[in-house]
């Protein structure tokens, strides 16, 4: 929650959803060469056919006033090395989030769910 000021006037409040930066994590890990895939769990499967939030599916934002933990489940292309790889989600969920959002993230953890060998 941030509070926006125009000139001397405070203006009102700002509160970003936990899904808002989930689907912004989920997009950015998205871009990053050698992830096959959001991993999530049965129940956020179900939830997001019925809802559309597909973009968020194995992703568990926890906030704590301006800063926030992300952490992210994922599935692997087969050949591409894993810690270099998650390396570089973290570092294009950190500066996303980061500058979409205004907060600050703290951490962004990675599991790794699964190895995906394309035909």
């Amino acid at each position: 929650m941030e509070n926006t000021t125009y000139g001397n006037k405070n203006v009102g409040e700002v509160r970003i959803a936990d899904d808002v930066v989930a689907v912004i994590a989920g997009i950015a890990a998205m871009e990053v060469e050698g992830i096959a895939s959001m991993a999530g769990n049965i129940t956020k499967d179900i939830i997001s056919k019925i809802s559309g939030k597909s973009l968020a599916k194995g992703v568990k934002v926890e906030m704590e006033e301006n800063n926030v933990v992300v952490c992210l489940a994922i599935n692997v292309r087969y050949g591409y090395n894993v810690p270099a790889t998650s390396k570089k989600i973290q570092e294009k969920v950190k500066s996303s989030v980061e500058n979409m959002t205004g907060l600050k993230v703290r951490k962004v953890n990675i599991s790794i769910a699964g190895v995906v060998v394309e035909n």
